[in-house]
């Protein structure tokens, strides 16, 4: 491949839009193609950077319900690329399109690419209290769809109650404080001295929906304003979904980019990239407190990049909750003491968490901390569903050392397929012991529902609810849990296990 072949980004636009009043606030859309002009302004060649667009993708949205959003864009951009795109539901596919647009213009099968996002649940949710109604929506005919569809979730984790985030990520955090041996307090001084570093890039961010720096006491104390949600998790350590945020990107490749006149200080390559997914349901996975599919993706890129994760300047590490930023620094071998910031943005608790297109903001705000430090690189990570789907990008402004070319991600894949994970029984029964474990409490902070996974004595890994009993509940919180005997026993169609 030729350097007139290399993949490249050119633009980036970041809108956050603040407590609009729902009859004036923008719909997604609306936002998108503001931040599509953005970046092209931003590239320095304005309409005529849109206007070459063959390619459109649109990240799935979640807070209104077109019929075709990636046809509405384009219209009111005054566009018509030959391929309009929607994605799936996932919080990995900005990242994930990035390394598919990369692949698609390395290869002369697109020319320049336009990616986008963006949600509005604060105005929706303000509206609906309101009764307004929003004149939003358009777009004919149906996109194509892209990315991997599954459920997040199967039967037996839903009857269980595994069913959204705030339930299932606690399940990671616990197991990790069990593998390091922390105490409950030195796990919760941990969490909020992490969580504070990222609230601090956050106050600095103009786009983050909450610039307050926040103390690690602040963040670790459970109050009325910062409840327990799914234990260990306070409030304040819980991605915030309740933002209108949108972002978008724009590729092209370096002979089309010199062909446009936009200058080499826009440019920022993608060094490296690779996607792949852990074992897809969470009651499959190899353990609670790793991810081998974020270890051979990070492998595989930094590989292909030629480079280090030593060499890493800046990274964003996804950060819906402490577990998937602890699990992607330490699958990615990041030290725990690194000075290094973990994010660009301040991540999701702070910066904000608008549905499945976080991503796209960090490596805007990526492509921005590059830009101004050339020669640096950076690191993206990007999840869905559960510490599920991951993907990766690696970014600099200078030209890699070694041509682009798409990671085999087959092989990626294959490879994290056959790591070993323990036999699921579904109908359990007999003495058992505690793998990992939450506590869920109600909007007045009371616990009301305890969530374990749990093993038999022959080692076969089952789900179960314990008793609602607060005295139960009230120990599973007071001291480690993990590890601890007790029983399981077939309830109707789910399990009950009693600790001893």
């Amino acid at each position: 491949m030729s350097d007139d072949r290399a993949p490249i980004l050119v633009g980036a636009g970041q809108l956050t839009q603040r407590d609009v009043e729902p009859d004036r606030a923008l719909e997604p859309v609306a936002m998108m193609a503001a931040t599509a002009r953005l970046a092209a302004e931003d590239a320095g060649a304005g309409d005529r950077l849109l206007a070459a667009v063959d390619s459109l993708a649109v990240v799935n949205v979640f807070s209104f319900p077109y019929g075709n959003a990636p046809r509405l864009l384009a219209e009111r951009l005054g566009i018509r690329p030959r391929e309009e795109l929607y994605t799936t539901i996932g919080g990995n596919t900005p990242q994930w399109l990035v390394n598919g647009a990369a692949a698609r213009i390395a290869a002369g099968k697109a020319g320049v690419v336009l990616l986008a996002g963006a949600e509005t649940v604060r105005s929706v949710v303000r509206a609906r209290r309101q009764h307004v109604r929003l004149a939003w929506g358009g777009g004919d005919g149906t996109p194509a769809v892209v990315g991997e569809d599954r459920d997040g979730t199967s039967p037996y984790e839903t009857a269980h109650g595994l069913v959204i985030p705030t339930v299932i990520y606690p399940l990671f955090e616990n197991a990790i404080r069990a593998r390091r041996g922390w105490s409950l307090e030195e796990h919760a001084r941990r969490l909020g001295a992490l969580c504070s570093r990222f609230a601090a890039v956050a106050a600095e961010n103009p786009h983050a929906w909450f610039r307050e720096r926040r103390t690690p006491e602040e963040i670790a104390t459970v109050t009325a304003d910062n409840r327990m949600i799914g234990y260990p998790y306070p409030k304040l350590m819980n991605a915030i979904l309740d933002v209108d945020q949108a972002a978008a990107v724009i590729m092209t490749s370096a002979g089309r980019a010199r062909a446009l006149g936009i200058h080499p200080s826009r440019w920022v390559y993608l060094w490296g990239a690779a996607d792949a997914h852990d074992h897809w349901f969470v009651s499959e996975r190899v353990d609670y407190a790793s991810s081998p599919a974020i270890r051979a993706v990070g492998e595989a890129a930094l590989a292909q990049a030629g480079t280090d994760v030593g060499a890493i300047d800046h990274f964003d590490l996804y950060s819906c909750f402490p577990s998937a930023v602890q699990i992607g620094r330490d699958m990615l071998g990041i030290p725990e003491d690194d000075p290094r910031p973990l994010t660009v943005t301040g991540g999701l608790a702070y910066f904000g968490g608008p549905g499945n297109n976080y991503s796209m903001h960090a490596i805007a705000t990526m492509m921005d901390r590059l830009r101004a430090a050339p020669g640096t690189k950076g690191l993206v990570t990007a999840l869905g569903w559960y510490l599920t789907k991951h993907a990766l990008g690696i970014y600099g402004t200078a030209p890699p050392p070694r041509p682009f070319a798409p990671t085999d991600g087959a092989a990626v894949q294959r490879a994290v397929d056959a790591e070993p994970a323990p036999a699921l029984v579904e109908a359990a029964s007999g003495r058992a012991t505690i793998e990992t474990y939450t506590v869920l409490h109600d909007r007045d902070g009371a616990p009301v529902r305890g969530i374990v996974v749990g093993r038999t004595e022959d080692g076969r890994r089952f789900l179960a609810n314990t008793p609602g009993d607060r005295t139960v509940l009230d120990a599973l919180v007071a001291r480690e849990a993990i590890g601890g005997p007790g029983t399981v026993r077939r309830d109707g169609d789910t399990n009950v296990f009693d600790p001893a």
